[in-house]
């Protein structure tokens, strides 16, 4: 299925090799980006597509290998689906790649469905991760949106207090406690106190007082 928004990044020692497959990914639609090193992927700022992306990486490189890479990228917090190649494939490099995240490990020579079938894979992943961010990111908004009192309100709320506990606790009423929690639940448009302690978790605010 074509993905036109999306970009296959690949690092790959052998000029070859990147050609052929930047010549497949394009044929599947998507775009491409190709690089000689681990160090020219760097050098050129990592993934910064717009769209979802996924890194094709061969293992053995010249200087960084493709394990370094990764973990350099995780160091780094570059969050992008990798599939791995290699000529020189053994069960610990594959094991370890695997367990470092890597969505597929691919010898060579491999089928082009198959290849297609992993970056359509990590592509999904990708995207499923952009939208979690986004969700996350206007999460955040709501919360940075509230007033300090309303977040005290909310952080008391959440931990599972009653209107008079908070009340007591901030030194104010309870109408005035109802009319905060109100608030909260408009501007954080959580439907229940369930989706309050929800949005609560996923933001990492502390629950307790």
């Amino acid at each position: 299925m074509p993905q036109p928004d999306a970009t296959v990044f690949v690092v790959d020692d052998d000029e070859s090799v990147r050609e052929a497959l930047a010549s497949l990914v394009r044929s599947a639609g998507m775009g491409v980006a190709t690089y000689a090193s681990a160090q020219d992927f760097l050098a050129g700022g990592g993934p910064r597509a717009e769209g979802p992306s996924c890194l094709v990486l061969d293992v053995q490189l010249p200087g960084l290998s493709g394990l370094d890479l990764q973990r350099r990228m995780a160091e780094a917090n570059l969050e992008i689906p990798i599939i791995f190649i290699t000529g020189h494939g053994d069960v610990p490099t594959s094991v370890r790649a695997m367990k470092a995240g890597a969505v597929e490990f691919l010898t060579k020579p491999f089928g082009d469905a198959d290849l297609l079938t992993a970056i359509q894979e990590a592509i999904r992943r990708d995207r499923t991760t952009r939208r979690e961010h986004a969700g996350l990111s206007e999460l955040r908004g709501r919360y940075q949106a509230l007033t300090p009192r309303e977040r005290e309100v909310m952080g008391r709320v959440v931990s599972g207090l009653l209107n008079k506990q908070v009340a007591a606790q901030l030194g104010t009423s309870e109408i005035t406690v109802k009319v905060h929690r109100g608030q909260v639940m408009k501007k954080m448009q959580a439907r229940s106190l369930a989706d309050l302690v929800r949005m609560s978790e996923r933001l990492g605010l502390y629950t307790k007082v």
